[in-house]
């Protein structure tokens, strides 16, 4: 099997060495995986003109060509599929089963999105006059950026690449500095099928400021993309006004997971599972605040303790992982605080609350508390790991309150059985994407995004490419 790990920036179709380099380590292991190229602000903005030279041809090739070129991509990213899931495996941590669904879901987007290039559609308006005839037209918005974080190295990128490619865009792309690997390797694959020097550019690099700077103020740039935490966002969307750029945030969540009363509990428990400790738990849109009804409280937690002491908990290339290590350090110190400040403040730990030292210093328990209250830090901040913070609530309109009490609104969960519950609850809970009955709800044709201060826009989906394109009405006149 073919070895995928570059370690300089793509910039231009070309490997751009760089004396200032970042180690990249396995978070199972500690062991140093490469040393990668370290880019700084001049770096970007050679990126960022490379770009810009790349948008006329580009942009000038029938949408058919376009998305030809993706699907050769896609079929690279297939034929790869292994060796781009041991690379996760290595430099992410999560399963290499896991790192290989990543790569498919990854590589579903690419796919999706050359089929769209071919099914973007303008519109001819009504006439208005006898001596005119209006029409609206979408366009390419011009050369892109995205920031993208470390817990989906793959998905999160072809989430943003693949939409401005189709529309006949450039992008730059900023990796994050602890899994850059997956998003070098791919952009190997796109340069081995044709996808033109210029069109695709990476740039690693540990210090995020300086490069993230460029990526939002530099004037050639006309859309930026991130993900990651309302406070950073908050940051890049002030700097992004200062050309006023076109922008789309997939920020920070506190997913509710909702179970009432007349949920099929064992159904509950196992979609929970799916959803709460994917990545161990390191997902944006993870479950967070678990939200149980009186009624079925203790049958719920019972079931639930039983299906979490099943859980195996290794290094990604064992066999039958559920879940691996966290990501770094900060993030086990995260958890551990949640879960003391939760215990200090009246939960009860029924399962787990340490690390696996047998295992590793990243490696943490699977761990279920309850008693839990809405005054704990545990049910305002998101978690990132797999902890399950279980609270309770008397009825309905209880349940609704304490799942829309949160500044965010990326995803939530309910899990009911009565049809008038699920319309009444749907309706009223805040959050861009719910799952009911259902833990998994990421797919390409899905509209991925959140209300309030969970972001702005939408990726996948045919709302996806509309992100990355401009709309532009059109008036002919001198008909009369």
């Amino acid at each position: 099997m073919r070895s995928l790990t570059k370690s300089n920036a793509f910039i231009d179709g070309h490997w751009v060495p760089v004396d200032q380099r970042f180690e990249v380590t396995n978070p199972a292991t500690g062991e140093v995986l490469a040393e990668v190229a370290d880019a700084d602000a001049a770096l970007a903005e050679r990126a960022v003109e490379a770009a810009h030279r790349a948008l006329p041809g580009w942009r000038d090739r029938t949408p058919q060509e376009r998305s030809e070129l993706l699907l050769k991509w896609f079929d690279s990213m297939q034929a790869n599929k292994q060796a781009l899931a041991e690379l996760m495996c290595a430099e992410q941590g999560k399963p290499v089963a896991e790192a290989a669904a990543e790569i498919e879901y990854g590589a579903s987007f690419v796919r999706w999105f050359a089929g769209e290039a071919e099914r973007s559609y303008g519109d001819v308006l009504p006439r208005q006059s006898d001596d005119k005839r209006v029409w609206i037209s979408k366009q390419p918005v011009g050369v892109c950026s995205a920031i993208t974080p470390w817990n989906f190295p793959n998905a999160m990128i072809t989430r943003k690449v693949a939409p401005a490619l189709a529309a006949g865009c450039t992008i730059v792309v900023k990796p994050p500095h602890l899994t850059p690997l997956s998003a070098l390797a791919i952009a190997q694959l796109a340069s081995e099928v044709g996808i033109p020097d210029g069109v695709l550019n990476i740039v690693p690099s540990y210090e995020a400021k300086h490069v993230g700077k460029v990526l939002t103020e530099h004037p050639l740039i006309r859309k930026f993309s991130f993900t990651g935490s309302t406070a950073v966002g908050k940051k890049l969307m002030e700097q992004c006004a200062s050309n006023v750029k076109k922008v789309s945030f997939e920020l920070g969540g506190n997913a509710p997971f909702i179970v009432f009363d007349d949920a099929d509990l064992d159904l509950a428990v196992e979609q929970l599972l799916i959803c709460k400790f994917r990545n161990a738990g390191q997902t944006c849109i993870s479950a967070n605040r678990i939200l149980v009804q009186e009624k079925v409280l203790d049958s719920f937690v019972n079931k639930l303790k039983s299906a979490m002491e099943q859980l195996k908990v290794d290094r990604g290339t064992a066999d039958e992982v559920d879940y691996g290590p966290l990501i770094d350090q900060d993030a086990i110190d995260k958890v551990q605080r949640l879960v003391n400040d939760a215990k200090d403040n009246g939960a009860e730990c029924l399962l787990g609350g340490n690390v696996l030292d047998e295992l590793g210093e990243l490696f943490y328990a699977p761990t279920l508390l309850t008693e839990v209250t809405s005054t704990m830090d545990i049910a305002s901040e998101e978690i990132f790991g797999p902890v399950v913070a279980i609270q309770s609530f008397s009825d309905e309109e209880e349940g609704i309150r304490k799942a829309n009490d949160t500044p965010f609104g990326l995803a939530g969960y309910f899990c009911a059985q009565d049809y008038r519950r699920i319309d009444r609850v749907s309706n009223a809970l805040e959050c861009g994407m719910l799952g009911i009955n259902a833990g998994a709800i990421s797919h390409a044709y899905n509209a991925f995004g959140g209300v309030k201060q969970s972001g702005i826009g939408r990726e996948g989906s045919r709302y996806g490419l509309a992100e990355y394109q401009e709309t532009k009405t059109l008036t002919l006149g001198g008909f009369a």
